[in-house]
């Protein structure tokens, strides 16, 4: 058991000054010291400023302790207390030679933590050298800030993706009949879209693959209705080197087509349902479709696309006599042709949310690897039923789609997204697994009590969020709501997903996102593409076998070290958790001071009355940019603009509290749910 005094005495070829600023920072323990998970700053302003430590994890209770930072001498001593337990640790600087020494005392360690009051001396020594090691590391450049789950070797991989599915169920160690009739389609296909779903068929014909609003079908079902829309599609001269267009909503017909394509060798470019119809007849152009699966409602944004490109209707409402249908080409029942030379590939847009959307081609899977990827950070079993209200055309619902393929399971899709129907479908159809984008979390958990109360939610295993940062505050008001079901998927169109944090790392730290899947490796950057330190904030690059296959309009991303550049600044804490604080595009510098908007945000998300908010740089003539914020207040709640910026001002540098202050009905998004920051900053 610890006494009441333990030392711990370090010494680094680090100059004294370095070592001071790195300690002074209240960031710099949640990102240099195990079992720190988040840091909160409160009353910055004052003499001695008031921090709250979650403190735990690892299946240790999470605990918040609430310190002050005091300073002594500078560059000599500070100390930190905690007044609830009278504990506290001082920290003393000590120039020798070109080295410093550090040392730090604690006094009543014990009463920090039940746990702590179990260590010997020794374990609280050596994870204060830890974290100092990683402190001196940060200011000599230790190349540290890399992390890979899974082997270099590609053998020892391929092991492990191989464990990865026949624990989770995907693949079976017996039934070689069934399993032969699995590999026979994979082999025809190939691990897309359309591979999925004939392993599927061969595996589980009988069970329901997906439920719209309108209908349902079995894996057999879709995959004969698919291959004979293929059929139509060939006849019609849509096949290797075309492309053909998908305007739609989530519903069965949709997913047909996207399968259809690729059994043609067609790619299929999703289009996003929120883009203008100038966007649309650009993006046509562009990517040169031969044909158009739209849906009726949309037929208003193409009525003025050349008459001379073929149009089909996704659903049972043509906009005008004679228009052809899918259900028209399914019923031709045309032979397929012989098979093509490669599956079709899907071009997804990117989000459009800082300019104008880029076609992104993304790969077909390669192998299992991609599965057992995603099942190695969220527990997905065969035969779940999952709920996609994610749209299709967004990178996150179109990975769901083709997990979902894998596993079994049944996909419940809606045209869409309402927060108390999605409740009640999840209670009516037992959905054990939830795909989402952020502002759906948010739309849920804005319900009120009583309406949740209302359904059956017990079935529900997994709510899986990707497209935007979560604010801290929401994770923890999910969690505490429905439970540790809440995972946060943080990737790209380019990359796929980069890392995902699980119910564990959300209750450590809310803002995480996560740790990297099976196979994937994360490096944090400098501009000279140098690897940085532990806890140093840099550009995150990416590494796997999902990364997309180039822009069809653009310039590809930097590499480096065999990683892809995600266009986000972030940093790797001691735990190997990854953390973002924002584009790199969204990075200011005002007064000479670097500002990123999302501290700002994830301030405000803790005010109760703030619905939303988003923070953005507009011009400043005195320091050159400055931060906007545009708040979205909850109904009867009383906020002015300098309520939020005395709020800002004693929890956040002075250079971050926002000198404008806009109060607005509700945030501009697109089709995805993400706030499209370009028009804030125009209006800022």
């Amino acid at each position: 058991m610890v006494t009441d005094v333990i030392d711990a005495i370090a010494e680094f070829a680090i100059s004294r000054e370095s070592l001071w600023d790195v300690l002074v920072e209240p960031q710099s323990y949640p990102r240099l010291f195990r079992g720190i998970g988040a840091c909160e700053e409160r009353d910055a302003a004052e003499e001695f400023p008031t921090l709250n430590l979650r403190v735990g994890g690892a299946g240790i209770e999470i605990r918040t302790l609430e310190l002050q930072l005091r300073i002594g001498r500078e560059y000599e001593s500070l100390e930190l207390h905690c007044a609830d337990t009278g504990s506290f640790a001082v920290v003393r600087l000590r120039e020798i030679g070109d080295k410093t020494r550090v040392c730090v005392t604690y006094f009543k360690a014990a009463l920090v933590h039940p746990v702590v009051a179990q260590l010997p001396n020794s374990a609280a020594t050596a994870w204060t050298l830890a974290g100092l090691k990683r402190a001196a590391e940060m200011i000599t450049g230790a190349t540290t800030a890399t992390i890979i789950n899974g082997e270099d070797s590609p053998m020892k991989l391929r092991a492990s993706v191989a464990r990865q599915m026949v624990t989770s169920g995907v693949v079976h160690t017996y039934r070689p009949d069934v399993g032969l009739k699995q590999i026979g389609s994979l082999a025809k296909w190939g691990f897309s879209l359309a591979g999925g779903y004939a392993a599927a068929a061969a595996h589980s014909p009988g069970r329901l693959a997906v439920v719209d609003d309108r209908s349902a079908s079995t894996f057999e079902q879709l995959h004969s209705r698919s291959t004979a829309l293929a059929g139509a599609m060939g006849a019609l001269g849509f096949g290797t080197g075309t492309a053909v267009g998908l305007l739609c909503r989530n519903h069965a017909g949709m997913v047909e087509a996207m399968v259809a394509a690729g059994k043609t060798g067609a790619d299929a470019v999703l289009l996003n349902t929120g883009l203008p119809a100038r966007q649309i007849e650009e993006l046509v152009q562009r990517h040169a479709l031969t044909a158009l699966f739209v849906d009726s409602e949309f037929e208003h944004l193409v009525r003025y696309l050349p008459a001379d490109l073929p149009r089909f209707t996704t659903d049972e409402h043509p906009p005008e006599p004679g228009r052809t249908t899918i259900e028209d080409l399914i019923a031709m029942r045309v032979p397929t042709a012989k098979k093509a030379a490669r599956p079709g590939r899907l071009i997804v847009l990117t989000s459009g949310t800082s300019g104008t959307p880029k076609g992104a081609r993304r790969p077909h899977p390669k192998g299992f690897g991609t599965v057992a990827a995603l099942l190695s950070r969220i527990p997905f079993g065969v035969n779940e039923t999952m709920m996609i209200p994610s749209p299709l055309f967004h990178t996150w619902g179109l990975a769901a789609l083709q997990i979902s393929t894998a596993i079994r399971a049944t996909i419940l899709l809606n045209d869409r997204f309402d927060a108390e129907d999605c409740l009640r479908r999840i209670a009516e159809h037992k959905v054990t697994a939830l795909i989402v984008v952020p502002i759906m979390v948010n739309r849920i958990l804005d319900l009120p009590e009583e309406v949740r109360a209302r359904y059956d939610l017990s079935s529900l295993k997994i709510v899986a969020s990707c497209g935007a940062p979560l604010a801290g505050a929401t994770v923890l008001q999910f969690l505490d709501t429905f439970g540790d079901i809440l995972y946060n998927v943080y990737g790209s169109t380019e990359v796929s997903w980069a890392s995902i944090a699980d119910p564990a790392d959300l209750r450590m730290s809310p803002t995480t996102a996560g740790r990297p899947p099976l196979g994937t490796k994360i490096g944090v950057l400098g501009p000279d593409q140098r690897i940085l330190p532990v806890g140093a904030t840099g550009r995150i690059f990416v590494g796997n076998h999902m990364l997309f296959d180039g822009y069809t309009d653009a310039t590809p991303p930097e590499e480096a070290h065999g990683m892809l550049d995600t266009g986000d600044i972030g940093f790797l804490d001691a735990s190997g958790k990854l953390f973002v604080a924002g584009r790199d595009d969204e990075m200011i510098i005002s007064g000479g001071e670097n500002v990123f908007p999302r501290s700002v945000e994830e301030a405000l998300s803790h005010l109760p009355q703030v619905c939303e908010v988003a923070v953005v740089g507009v011009p400043d003539h005195e320091f050159g940019q400055r931060l906007a914020a545009f708040v979205v207040k909850r109904p009867g709640s009383g906020l002015d603009s300098e309520m939020v910026r005395n709020y800002i001002r004693h929890r956040v540098s002075r250079f971050s509290v926002p000198r404008d202050v806009t109060f607005l009905d509700a945030l501009p998004r697109n089709a995805t749910g993400k706030i499209l920051k370009r028009t804030l900053g125009q209006a800022g």
